[in-house]
């Protein structure tokens, strides 16, 4: 983080009569995901800047000022200096209601919190390299840490790829004898016995309870593949044991399908628990074994919202294509029979009745559910190597990840131009 001294300095650090740099987000963009990083970065140095809702792929506009200029050139991310008289330009075309465009301020640095294991086996994670990649800082934490209260200090969640319902990502069937998953459940049960729980999936619950008051209080949550059914699930089946004996030492409840309390959720409803150990599903909530699609026309499309009625879901679904190629995960997707009415399906793959990108509200804040586990890797199996970002700096995939990451920076009152 610069000094107060340099952060006075760059503000008043402009060349000759450009006072603009508009960092473009359409196809002519060489590196979209290391742009979110410039936007992230000017935030932390308290320097004005707008996301042009809309315009030119979802473009951002700054002062023009050497030190962010000179970052641009760093990361490799394309920029334009412009004039005042161009700039104004772009704004008026932006303001004019019969256009789908809307300017947001970006005012505020959000705090980050990435929910993981210290050991991600067996998966990677997409939001940690989207972070990484685009050098934007956050912090781990943990289930110690959600009982200790210090999930509060966060203005952002994304949970890795969890099971919430303490059934140990259903991998028993295939893995069970594999040293990683011996090694993970016996883990996770020291340390449910050390926070005060008997079993995994308590303390799972009090968890997935906590996150609820969060979101509730104003929080923002974003999930991807597993974290996001298991979740629901986990809520649906407050006081209900859903867990055979070689998850948590006892038998299920019989009638646990019937005791599901679908007024808990934040997205789904009406689903069917699987209640096969072996079986590689939670519910039916998910896609994956039912969908009948191939790799070669699995795509989904984002959804057109109205940049000045609906701004969050607009800033949500930035980006350079509205056409964004699927990836497959252990939640790939959601059936839409079980996706609540309230809640906003961002994109679709319409042919398959199945939403891929999903928001919604919950008290002051919001949560955003994205199936799939890795926008480059069509079907990530068990330690497979995790994806090299440089290979991919033009992800739209990943563009929807890391707008869900500066939204919440967004300033809550439209700006005037």
């Amino acid at each position: 983080m610069k000094t107060l001294l340099t952060i006075i300095l760059i503000f008043i650090t402009t060349i000759g009569n450009a006072t603009k740099i508009l960092i473009p987000m359409d196809n002519s963009q060489k590196n979209h995901l290391k742009a979110y990083g410039i936007a992230f970065w000017t935030l932390q140095n308290k320097v004005n800047i707008s996301w042009l809702l809309n315009y030119r792929g979802g473009s951002f506009i700054t002062p023009h000022l050497k030190d962010i200029e000179s970052e641009c050139l760093i990361r490799g991310v394309s920029y334009e200096v412009i004039a005042d008289a161009q700039a104004n330009a772009i704004f008026a075309e932006i303001a004019r209601p019969n256009v789908n465009m809307d300017r947001v301020k970006l005012e505020k640095v959000p705090k980050i919190a990435v929910y993981s294991p210290k050991s991600k086996l067996p998966w990677d994670d997409a939001v940690t390299m989207a972070l990484t990649y685009a050098e934007i800082p956050y912090d781990i934490i943990y289930d110690k840490e959600i009982i200790d209260g210090k999930l509060a200090n966060y203005d952002w969640l994304h949970l890795h790829h969890e099971d919430f319902t303490g059934q140990y990502g259903k991998f028993y069937g295939a893995y069970r004898n594999a040293t990683w998953y011996i090694n993970n459940k016996r883990e996770n049960e020291a340390v449910a016995q050390k926070l005060g729980f008997k079993k995994v999936s308590e303390l799972k619950l009090f968890v997935t309870k906590t996150i609820r008051n969060y979101v509730a209080s104003g929080g923002f949550l974003f999930a991807m593949c597993s974290a996001t059914d298991t979740y629901d699930i986990s809520l649906a089946a407050d006081g209900v044991d859903i867990c055979e004996p070689m998850f948590d030492g006892d038998h299920s409840d019989h009638d646990m399908q019937k005791k599901l309390n679908f007024n808990n959720t934040f997205a789904f409803k009406n689903f069917k628990i699987s209640r096969n150990p072996y079986e590689y599903e939670f519910s039916t909530i998910d896609a994956t074994s039912t969908r009948n699609i191939n790799e070669s026309n699995d795509y989904f499309v984002l959804f057109d919202f109205s940049a000045k009625w609906d701004p969050v879901p607009t800033m949500l679904c930035q980006n350079h294509t509205n056409t964004i190629k699927g990836f497959m995960g252990q939640t790939t997707s959601f059936v839409k029979s079980y996706i609540k009415s309230n809640v906003l399906i961002l994109g679709e793959n319409k042919a398959a009745n199945e939403a891929k990108y999903i928001h919604g509200t919950y008290g002051k804040g919001t949560w955003t559910f994205y199936g799939g586990h890795d926008p480059e890797d069509y079907r990530h199996f068990v330690n497979d190597p995790k994806t090299n970002l440089k290979l991919h700096p033009n992800s739209p995939g990943y563009r929807l990840i890391l707008n869900n990451i500066l939204f919440p920076a967004a300033k809550k009152k439209k700006m005037k131009t």
